[in-house]
């Protein structure tokens, strides 16, 4: 797919190991936009600059400027992209679908994610004191919990298809297969999510996800 012209109007500011930036990443690359990559070192502290806090101020990752537009927030990122170019679309056609997408995309996003962050990971570390197996045993739990919930969704679903909803990857699956991928380095037992697992399967089919993974990324160490 050839990228558009649009992408001459953006930045996207990322990091290879960054969940988020990876969802931001398949849904660019859904949309044939290949804008200008700015990568911003999480782990050196990159993100807490000035510079990068003045358009930013959460100091998160990933963001997307605009027309000198700041866009913060990997979901308010993708819907953007998808009303700016709705072909094709992450979203399904019907209100129900659209709000059962979403909602499997929230229990990620909004539930599981936050919960494993590097900066809630570096405070539970440091002051609270808590040990790396700690941690591990943290984000196993809350992983797990809300991986049950999306598998226990799709495999009772009539609009399960070959993605979380119907056969074209929506933004369910731009936040399922990140978080897959945060299960294995919390070391989680992925078998009893067997949907999840084909489900998976057919997104790295696509070559807007193998391409967004973060061992295929410029900035990947």
């Amino acid at each position: 797919m050839s990228s558009s012209p649009l992408s001459a109007t953006m930045k996207h500011y990322t990091y290879f190991r960054s969940s988020a930036a990876f969802r931001t990443r398949i849904a660019l690359n859904l949309k044939g936009l290949k804008p200008e990559q700015v990568f911003v070192h999480l782990r050196k502290g990159e993100q807490g600059t000035e510079g990068y806090r003045a358009f930013n101020p959460q100091g998160l990752i990933p963001a997307l400027v605009h027309y000198g537009r700041a866009i913060g927030q990997s979901l308010a990122i993708i819907e953007y992209l998808d009303e700016i170019v709705p072909e094709p679309p992450l979203l399904p056609a019907d209100p129900l679908g659209r709000a059962y997408a979403r909602q499997l995309a929230y229990i990620v996003a909004c539930e599981i994610h936050p919960l494993g962050n590097m900066r809630v990971q570096n405070y539970l570390r440091d002051p609270l004191g808590h040990s790396d197996a700690e941690l591990l045993a943290w984000s196993r739990h809350w992983i797990g919990l809300g991986l049950l919930a999306i598998e226990t969704l799709v495999s009772g679903a009539a609009q399960t298809g070959r993605f979380c909803h119907g056969d074209q990857p929506t933004l369910a699956d731009i936040c399922l297969i990140p978080q897959m991928g945060n299960a294995r380095r919390a070391e989680l037992d992925l078998t009893p999510y067997p949907n999840l697992l084909r489900i998976e399967q057919a997104a790295f089919e696509l070559s807007a996800f193998t391409d967004a993974m973060p061992k295929n990324q410029p900035d990947a160490e």
